[in-house]
């Protein structure tokens, strides 16, 4: 687990995400608690982010918000490019132009 950031504060949960590599997805959470995932895969240079999911209990908290965020900069941060193969993740980065230069 190599991405490690806490976010979150006055507009939201503060969400602690971890790249998990072994099951594939990027965790959000809070405190211990699991709140939110983005499923992904590699092929080749590129992560194809396939599914954003948030516990019931902390959706409309910006939990997927934070979690796809985080995933994109820990992409960018590896030097890898993005496939939103998820729909929540390509309509992100459609609404933030500062993560387009990420697609493949």
């Amino acid at each position: 687990m190599s991405s490690r950031r806490d976010h979150g504060g006055a507009d939201g949960p503060r969400v602690r995400v971890t790249r998990d590599d072994a099951a594939s997805r990027y965790e959000g959470r809070v405190g211990d608690t699991l709140v939110g995932v983005a499923d992904f895969y590699l092929r080749g240079a590129t992560v194809v982010i396939t599914h954003t999911a948030t516990e019931p209990e902390w959706r409309g908290q910006g939990v997927a918000r934070e979690v796809t965020r985080q995933a994109l900069d820990d992409i960018r941060a590896g030097g890898r490019r993005v496939l939103p193969a998820c729909p929540y993740t390509a309509h992100f980065i459609d609404e933030h132009p500062d993560y387009a230069d990420l697609l493949a």
